[in-house]
């Protein structure tokens, strides 16, 4: 028996499924975006609406809760996606199924992320923004949709965990030089070391020798991993 798999116009999506809003943040490729929300705790991000959905009363509340779920949109991705994946976690060596992991590269693109609220600003030609913390989200990223989180039915702390339990993530050791460090000011300095940390290089790479480089926040920035310590060489 064949199975005739079910496709939606792009103008029966486009019904069903508005951008409502853009993702800003330092981060402009997704070569350097955390794999996981909440890994890079001080990378900083806006979610500015689009000016259909700029209104104060759609975000009244939401000063009361810590955290939000965006709906967003793999808008960088090429599409192709596969039954299988290799996880970062697993060393870029062992396969799972697509629907066993968190890979962008899914049938449909859409991606889910629990992240910090850090302020609302009200007002101004952009407002309302929201300003969230430790969002997995490169720059010009499509939102779709922005929840509350709500921790009496959205926490499980005693879940299992499948293979991400059994295979601990170890982070580099992070070495940025001091005039790097006044150059990006703390915050962007203590957001690009958690970045790094969490070692964005792909993982078949090994060379200690290659110089990797990435924008962050308007710059260019090159670093090289060597010994578990990602060294930061000028931005």
């Amino acid at each position: 028996m064949l199975l005739r798999r079910k496709k939606l116009t792009f103008a029966g999506v486009r019904k069903l499924m508005d951008v409502i809003a853009r993702f800003h943040s330092p981060l402009t490729s997704k070569f350097g975006v955390p794999r996981q929300s909440g890994l890079a705790p001080a990378l900083a991000g806006r979610i500015v609406f689009e000016p259909e959905y700029r209104n104060e009363d759609s975000v009244r509340g939401l000063e009361d809760f810590d955290y939000v779920w965006l709906v967003w949109q793999f808008s960088a991705n090429a599409g192709k996606w596969s039954f299988t994946v290799r996880p970062p976690r697993l060393g870029g060596n062992r396969r799972v199924g697509v629907f066993a992991s968190r890979s962008p590269f899914r049938p449909n693109g859409l991606g889910l992320s629990c992240v910090r609220i850090n302020n609302i600003e009200y007002g101004g030609s952009e407002g309302p923004v929201i300003h969230v913390l430790g969002a997995d989200l490169m720059d010009q990223t499509p939102i779709l949709d922005v929840k509350p989180y709500v921790a009496y039915a959205d926490s499980h702390p005693d879940a299992r965990s499948g293979f991400v339990d059994s295979k601990e993530w170890e982070e580099l050791q992070v070495v940025i030089p001091q005039r790097i460090c006044e150059q990006l000011g703390n915050d962007g300095a203590e957001a690009l070391r958690q970045v790094l940390a969490q070692d964005p290089r792909p993982q078949y790479h090994d060379d200690e020798e290659r110089i990797y480089g990435m924008p962050f926040a308007g710059r260019d920035v090159h670093f090289r991993v060597k010994g578990g310590v990602a060294e930061v060489l000028d931005v």
